[in-house]
Formats: structure tokens, C-alpha cells, sequence
């Protein structure tokens, strides 16, 4: 498995058993893609990870999920921007967390 499927419980978010969370890295983008397409196919919603360099990932896999393989079928219900500070350090990363549905 290219990417790493959590269940994890987040506090309130994550209720529904229907929803899985992926963290997407610096792999080939459409090979993630139909691994993010086969557990859409699972679930109702997925929330894609990503920080740092593999963001332009992340949005690269929403988009050809959402607009190309379920055109019509699936969307981008909220998109998630945030900055985490090392500790002491001062270096800043970013993060997003794209939460695709089935519609």
C-alpha cells in the first residue's frame, strides 16, 4: 500500500464509519489516485493529508478524482489549510486536508 489508511478516532469529525483519512507522500500521483479511487469505492468520504512537498499531490489527486474518474459523482466537501511550527526551531510547514465525498 502506497499510502497509509488511519481510523484513528478524531473527536467529533470522524462518527461515521464511512469515512477514511490517507496521508499522501511524494509518490506517483496517478498510482495514488486509483488506491484513493478504490477506497472511495468503500466508503462514502475520504480525507486526503498532506504537508510540506506533497501537498501539490494532494490537490493533483483531488482534482483528477473529482474531475475525471467520478465526474459528476464525487466533490470536494471542505478543504482544510493550516501551518504546524517545529518546536523551537522556528520552521514553519504547511499542511492541508482535503475531505472528498460521493455525492
Amino acid at each position: 500500500m502506497l499510502m497509509e489508511e488511519t481510523t484513528k478516532p478524531r473527536g467529533q469529525e470522524q462518527t461515521e464509519k464511512s469515512e477514511a483519512t490517507i496521508q499522501i507522500g511524494n509518490y506517483p500521483v496517478m498510482e495514488s489516485a486509483i488506491e484513493v479511487l478504490s477506497i472511495l469505492g468503500k466508503r462514502s468520504k475520504v480525507i486526503l493529508k498532506a504537508k510540506g512537498n506533497s501537498i501539490p499531490n494532494a490537490v493533483a489527486i483531488a482534482n483528477i478524482i473529482t474531475e475525471k474518474m467520478l465526474n459528476g459523482n464525487s466533490k470536494v466537501e471542505k478543504i482544510i489549510l493550516d501551518t504546524v511550527a517545529a518546536a523551537g526551531i522556528g520552521d514553519m510547514t504547511s499542511t492541508v486536508e482535503i475531505i472528498l465525498i460521493k455525492t
